[in-house]
């Protein structure tokens, strides 16, 4: 099973646990199911998490958490999974057409683009809502509909699956997408095994 590439966006005033969830989720998840090659002696993990920045150095998450990314949007892997988390932060971002334009020109190649809280609003600016159900914090619906007039809006869902496009609610509700996805991609086993080690009830917040 290849492995596959995560990459997290990064950016002032992130909100923390619409990264750190689905970080800890994916990150779990691989290493919990790494299979070893007798031939080559190596682990092969199904997810390799990175953290993505525009810029180098360091993120001021929300509350005055600093982050480190992992690499910029012009020098990291290309994600097979891109996870566009939320936060006060994705107001500045929707008028910043470098980080937009990555994100659409990720999708192209991605195999799933899932967003967290008010990273959708970050999806429906780059055009990759169209036509299709969206949810996002219950603070920014009416901001998910001003920018995204030609989607269905959803209310009180924990995510909304489209087959390619993801989209969850509020902060923990990224939790319960990321180990959705997990499921999806790996079977329910390989979920459960990752929100039991966690000690998390999905649907829990």
């Amino acid at each position: 099973m290849p492995t596959r590439n995560v990459a997290i966006l990064m950016f002032d005033d992130v909100e923390v646990l619409d990264f750190a969830g689905p970080f800890e989720v994916f990150s779990v998840t691989s290493e919990l199911n790494k299979g070893y090659s007798l031939r080559d002696s190596f682990a092969a993990r199904p997810f390799a998490v990175s953290t993505v920045a525009e810029h180098p150095g360091a993120v001021n998450a929300r509350n005055g958490l600093s982050i480190n990314p992992d690499c910029t949007i012009a020098d990291c892997a290309r994600p097979d999974i891109l996870i566009v988390p939320g936060g006060q932060g994705t107001r500045k971002l929707i008028d910043n057409s470098v980080v937009i334009n990555w994100i659409k020109d990720c999708s192209q190649t991605a195999e799933l683009v899932i967003s967290v809280c008010t990273g959708s609003l970050l999806l429906a600016k780059a055009g990759l809502l169209e036509g299709l159900a969206a949810t996002t914090h219950h603070h920014a619906l009416e901001l998910l509909r001003e920018l995204a007039p030609n989607t269905t809006v959803v209310e009180n869902e924990r995510f909304v699956d489209n087959g390619k496009i993801i989209t969850s609610g509020g902060i923990a509700a990224g939790i319960d997408m990321s180990l959705y996805v997990v499921g999806k991609l790996l079977g329910a086993a390989q979920a459960a095994q990752t929100a039991e080690h966690m000690e998390y009830k999905i649907g829990d917040s």
